[in-house]
C-alpha cells in the first residue's frame, strides 16, 4: 500500500499500550490530538521506551519554522491519558487547547491526589492562557495562536477559578458544538459535539469528568464519518450522554461509523458489581447498537493486548467486555490490530466512498517518512504522515519488549498501576485507570 491510496481525511489510533493517542487529520494544515501516551516517558521499566512524541512531531506540519497542532484536547488528567505533553509543548505550537474544570477543582483541593508532572504542566499551561486571553480581551483583541483555549464543561465552583471571568467565545459545554479550530473556519470538514462533561458529576471521580464527544470528519465529496469518543467514562454517565440527547431530540449526536471504547474497554461500561458478582447493564450496549450508522461499524479499544482470562481486581482492558462489543460490532484492539507481536496502528479514513478502516497493511507507509515536514509533503498527504509516524512507533515495540528483562502482561499492567499510584496499595479515592 502506498501513500496515496489513503483517504486525505481521517484518524490515527496510536498503539501505545493501555492508554490514549488519537490524532485527527482535517488536512494537511490542521491536525487534532486528542489525549497522549508517549511510552519513552513512562517510569516504569517493563514499558516499552519508545518516543511517540518525537514520532508525532515529524508528521506535524509547519508554521513559521515551528511544529504546528491546530489543537491538543485532553478527554482528563490520567497519566494514561497525558503522559508527554511537557515535552510536546516545549517543542510544538499548540494553537488552541481544550480544557475542562476538572484539573481546576483538583489544584484547589488539598485532599485531591497529587497529579503527574504532565497534568500539572498541562494545568499550568492552562492557567497561562486564560491570563493571556483575559488580557487579550482587555486590550480589544483576539488571543494569538499558541495562547488560545476552550475550556469545556460547567463547575459548580467555578467562580473561583479564573476561567469563569472568560468570554463565552472560549467556553463551551455539553449540547454544544465547534468547527472552528484555532481561528481557522473548518464547517465544511470537521464538526465536534460535546456530551460530557455533566455539571451534576463535577465532583466525582475523575474518570467521570472525561471530555466526552462526537467528532464529524466530512470528505470535499459530501460523505461524512462519525466518531464517538468518551474518555474513560462508565455506565451511569455514558447513559446520561444518549439519554440526554434523545431527550433534547438531538438522536444524530449519538450516531457513529467507530466508537473508541471508553476506558480502554473496562468492564465499567456495562457491568457493575453487586455481591461480588457481575452484573450485566444490557441498556447500554442496546444503545451503542442502536445508534450505530451501518452494519460495519468499527470499536476500537485503546489498550494492551487482552489476557487469557479476566482476574479479579484487574484494570481494563477486560476481556469480558470484549466479548460483548464483539456482539454487536467488530472491535479492534491497537496492541494486537494486524498481529499482535508487530502491531499496525489503526487508521480511520473518510473520502468519496465512505468512512471505513484502512484494511490494507499500513506498513510500507513506513517509507514514507521523509514527506513528514511539510516543506516536502505532496499534497493531501498528512494522514499518510501521520499514519507513517505512528507504523514506525509500531515496528519499534517489539524490539523495545523484547530488550526488557521484567515480565509483560498482566504484571506490566499492575506494575503500571501501582507507578501511578506511588505505591501498590490503593487509592482512598480511585482515579485514573485504578477504578
Amino acid at each position: 500500500m502506498t501513500d496515496s491510496e489513503l483517504p486525505a481525511r481521517g484518524a490515527v489510533f496510536w498503539p501505545v499500550g493501555t492508554g490514549d493517542s488519537s490524532t485527527i487529520v482535517l488536512d494537511d494544515e490542521i491536525v487534532v490530538q486528542v489525549d497522549l501516551h508517549d511510552l519513552v516517558m513512562a517510569q516504569d521499566e517493563d514499558t516499552p521506551h519508545v518516543p511517540v512524541v518525537d514520532r508525532l512531531i515529524e508528521a506535524l506540519p509547519t508554521r513559521d519554522g515551528e511544529p504546528y497542532l491546530a489543537v491538543f484536547a485532553l478527554t482528563h488528567a490520567d497519566k494514561d491519558h497525558c503522559l508527554g505533553f511537557e515535552n510536546l509543548l516545549s517543542r510544538v505550537r499548540i494553537g488552541e487547547l481544550w480544557a475542562t474544570p476538572r484539573m481546576w477543582r483538583e489544584f484547589a483541593d488539598p485532599d485531591a491526589p497529587e497529579p503527574c508532572p504532565d497534568a500539572k504542566a498541562f494545568q499550568d499551561e492552562s492557567e497561562r492562557r486564560v491570563a493571556a486571553t483575559k488580557k487579550a480581551v482587555a486590550a480589544g483583541k483576539e488571543p494569538a495562536s499558541g495562547d488560545r483555549i476552550l475550556v469545556i464543561g460547567y463547575d459548580t465552583d467555578h467562580d473561583d477559578h479564573a476561567y469563569s471571568e472568560l468570554p463565552d467565545k472560549y467556553l463551551s459545554g455539553p449540547g454544544k458544538s465547534v468547527s472552528t479550530l484555532d481561528e481557522h473556519d473548518c464547517s465544511d470538514r470537521f464538526e465536534v459535539f460535546f456530551h460530557a462533561p455533566f455539571v451534576d458529576d463535577c465532583a466525582s471521580e475523575r474518570n467521570e469528568t472525561s471530555l466526552a464527544m462526537q467528532i464529524t470528519l466530512t470528505d470535499d465529496s459530501g460523505v461524512d464519518g462519525k466518531m464517538l469518543l468518551f474518555g474513560d467514562l462508565a455506565h451511569d454517565t455514558i447513559m446520561k450522554i444518549f439519554n440526554y440527547s434523545v431527550d433534547h431530540g438531538r438522536p444524530e449526536r449519538l450516531e457513529w461509523d467507530l466508537l473508541l471504547a471508553p476506558h480502554h474497554c473496562s468492564k465499567k461500561v456495562m457491568y457493575s458489581t453487586v455481591d461480588g458478582k457481575d452484573v450485566l447493564h444490557q441498556d447500554v450496549l442496546d444503545a451503542f447498537s442502536a445508534n450505530a450508522r451501518h452494519n460495519d461499524v468499527v470499536i476500537v479499544s485503546s489498550s494492551d493486548t487482552f489476557r487469557p482470562k479476566d482476574e479479579p481486581g484487574m484494570n481494563p482492558p477486560h476481556r469480558k467486555a470484549r466479548d460483548r462489543y464483539q456482539e454487536i460490532a467488530e472491535l479492534i484492539c491497537t496492541m494486537s490490530w494486524g498481529d499482535e507481536k508487530a502491531p499496525s496502528p489503526v487508521v480511520f479514513g473518510v473520502d468519496a466512498s465512505g468512512a471505513r478502516i484502512v484494511r490494507e497493511s499500513v506498513s510500507a507507509l513506513s517509507a514514507s517518512a521523509g514527506f513528514a515536514r511539510s516543506a516536502t509533503l505532496p499534497s493531501r498527504r498528512r494522514l499518510a504522515a501521520v499514519t507513517s509516524a505512528a507504523v514506525t512507533v509500531a515496528q519499534a515495540l517489539p524490539a523495545a519488549v523484547g530488550a526488557q528483562s521484567q515480565p509483560t502482561g498482566p504484571e506490566r499492567v499492575q506494575d503500571a498501576i501501582a507507578a501511578d499510584r506511588g505505591g501498590a496499595s490503593a487509592p482512598a479515592a480511585p482515579v485514573g485507570f485504578g477504578r
